[in-house]
This record gives structure tokens, C-alpha cells and sequence, in this order.
């Protein structure tokens, strides 16, 4: 028996209508760079886990045929997950992502652990954390 690799996070995806206006909304807001795009699909230069966009028709056509999915909803409130991009001012990246056309949901809160946040909501109702680096 050979041993196998072990597993690690390499994507987190996102379904979304329009893949390439988020691309283009991540790279004004957060300064990230696109670092591959085709029509249903895109990917932006994050580091060692790849943040991606999955067009909603390409998502149908992968998970129709096994219960779907829930796409997100600017309109309502966020899903229980979210974006984490750290940085060390917070209150700036969160004016930049702002200016860019994200929501403000929390403006930015020093926790009791040190850390400061906020939470911003990008057009897709993408809950996006912005933070300092956890104990830093």
C-alpha cells in the first residue's frame, strides 16, 4: 500500500452571476491580481489557497444533477461563511473596498483579542472579513 498525500486546502470557490465583473470588483477593492480567467471561471493571485469564481450556469451544469445550490444573495443577509484578507490598516482597505462598491456591513472593530475588523459585503453579498493579522 503506498502512502497517499496529505490532503490540504487548495481553492475556495464561489458561485456568482458575473465572473468577471467580481474579478474586476477584487482586483479595484483589495489590489489582488487576477491570475487566470475564461468565460464561467476565474481565479485571483491570493497565495497558497486560490480564491475563485464560478459562473452560476457552470454550477448548474456540475451540480444540477445532484441537488444544486444556493446561490448568494445581495439582498439578503450574508451566509455563515466568509473572505478573511489581512492587512495591516484596516480602516483604508476597508474605504478602498467601499469606494470600489462593497457594502459596509461592521465597521472596523478592535476585538478583545487585539485584532482589529470590519466586514464589508462585495456585489455578490459575499461576506469579506477584513482584518489585522491575529495577534499582531
Amino acid at each position: 500500500m503506498t502512502a497517499s498525500t496529505p490532503l490540504r486546502l487548495g481553492y475556495v470557490i464561489f458561485y456568482v452571476e458575473d465572473v468577471a465583473a467580481t474579478l474586476r470588483f477584487y482586483t479595484d477593492a483589495f489590489g489582488i491580481a487576477e491570475k487566470f480567467a475564461r468565460d464561467e471561471y476565474g481565479e485571483l493571485d491570493t497565495g497558497a489557497t486560490t480564491l475563485s469564481f464560478v459562473a452560476h450556469s457552470l454550477a448548474h451544469h456540475n451540480l444540477d444533477g445532484v441537488g444544486g445550490f444556493t446561490p448568494v444573495n445581495p439582498s439578503a443577509p450574508p451566509t455563515g461563511a466568509s473572505i478573511t484578507l489581512i492587512t495591516d490598516d484596516v480602516a483604508a482597505a476597508t474605504q478602498r473596498a467601499v469606494a470600489a462598491g462593497a457594502l459596509p456591513y461592521l465597521e472596523p472593530t478592535v476585538k478583545p483579542w487585539g485584532q482589529t475588523v470590519s466586514y464589508v459585503l462585495d456585489p455578490n453579498g459575499i461576506l469579506v472579513e477584513i482584518g489585522t493579522p491575529v495577534g499582531g
